[in-house]
């Protein structure tokens, strides 16, 4: 089976699918299946086919379920392999005779004939994907009670993996490092290129000049303001951009996170750019600082759905147990975090989810005062909320290819 050209990236794609979907794991956790090919083209491929059936799962079990008799269960495997093959054929534009030489043998002593049908049937009557993907019913539901959410947007920014983001170390800098990577800039110290750049190979990488980082997920740093050698703490801090956003922009950085893993990559990633912070291993519930501080970043532990055109998984296995038990955990550390400033000081609470859960009723119980965001502090075209809070989705900023949903609120001691 394996010798059959394309198989490979198919059987990887269909294990991170059964991962996600089966079992509730992100799409970087399910990874491994990928990662596992020899060739650089197969992992890209078995992932583009994972994403692209996460983005447009509704509507592609729409297309299914018109072409059977009877509807074939959620976890069928014939169902999981002709979402490969419609992926395949109607996102990556992968020949019909292809996908069915590619994918047909990942139902052997399976009901290859059954799949094979389908399929036939949906080309046969050149069948289409809607013009965005359709959001799942309860994650509509969910954010259709918001006042301001336009669904439809969102759903277009899921549509297709977003570009690269880059953080620049001088933020001075931001014309010219441009203009060499050929870049363009929706703020200062933010760079955007195409998507499916590699990384490693663009010019400064190796100097440190820059990090990925998407321009929602650089604001809240951003509106600390510089650090003038003042002490900030950053909760929840790896892989390290708000780190080296914030150490970049003066300020001396203690780094906090409970994974030692993560935390391993939030000090590769500072030795590449040749920035200093404190950085510690510890639970934050249970960890106390020696000193307070002049500000406090919370980029709190959530969900988040916000990132949802990046990690598509989120919008099949998050539901409300884990929302609640994610609200729970911010608002522990909301609460404590707080304890921990100067008077005067300033706290930036900030998640990359789009539940009011998380974000608005979160801050409502906070005990500090509220230092409201400004248009101004803010990327052309966000502005925000009448409580001085912003929030951004990923429906917002769509000529220019889109951001994160976030939610921040700012407060002084």
């Amino acid at each position: 089976m394996a010798k059959t050209p394309g198989l490979l990236p198919r059987r990887a794609a269909l294990k991170m699918l059964d991962a996600v979907l089966r079992r509730g794991e992100t799409l970087e956790q399910a990874g491994g299946a990928a990662n596992g090919l020899s060739s650089f083209s197969d992992r890209a491929l078995a992932k583009a086919l994972a994403g692209e059936v996460l983005r447009w799962l509704v509507d592609l079990d729409a297309l299914i379920d018109s072409a059977t008799k009877q509807v074939l269960p959620e976890d069928a495997k014939a169902r999981m392999v002709l979402r490969i093959m419609l992926a395949g054929w109607l996102r990556l534009e992968t020949p019909p005779h292809a996908v069915v030489a590619t994918a047909l043998p990942l139902l052997v002593g399976g009901p290859k004939r059954l799949a094979h049908g389908v399929f036939a049937t949906l080309t046969r009557g050149e069948a289409k994907l809607p013009e965005v993907p359709s959001l799942p019913e309860a994650v509509a539901e969910r954010w259709g009670e918001w006042v301001g959410y336009d669904l439809g947007a969102i759903a277009a920014g899921i549509a297709t993996p977003p570009p690269l983001d880059l953080r620049l170390k001088a933020p001075d800098l931001t014309g010219e490092i441009a203009a060499r990577l050929q870049a363009t800039s929706l703020a200062r110290g933010h760079l955007r290129l195409p998507r499916g750049a590699s990384v490693s190979d663009l010019p400064g990488y190796d100097e440190g000049s820059w990090w990925v980082q998407d321009l929602a997920a650089t604001l809240p740093a951003s509106l600390l303001g510089s650090g003038e050698g003042r002490r900030v703490l950053d909760l929840a801090a790896a892989p390290g951009g708000k780190t080296m956003q914030l150490a970049a922009a003066g300020w001396d950085v203690t780094a906090l996170d409970v994974h030692p893993k993560r935390m391993m990559r939030l000090r590769e990633n500072l030795a590449r750019v040749g920035l200093d912070a404190h950085t510690v291993i510890a639970d934050a519930l249970e960890w106390d600082p020696e000193e307070k501080f002049d500000a406090v970043l919370l980029d709190a532990p959530c969900t988040a759905t916000g990132t949802c055109r990046r990690h598509p998984e989120v919008i099949h296995r998050i539901g409300p147990r884990q929302i609640a038990e994610m609200a729970e955990l911010q608002a522990k550390l909301l609460a404590r975090a707080s304890g921990w400033l100067n008077p005067g000081s300033t706290l930036v609470y900030a998640t990359c989810s789009l539940e009011r859960e998380e974000g608005e009723d979160i801050v409502a119980a906070c005990t500090l005062t509220p230092d409201p965001i400004r248009a101004d502090e803010l990327p052309a075209g966000l502005q925000p909320t009448g409580d001085g809070w912003l929030r951004t989705d990923p429906g917002m900023l769509p000529e220019e290819g889109g951001l994160d949903g976030f939610f921040i609120a700012r407060f002084t001691a």
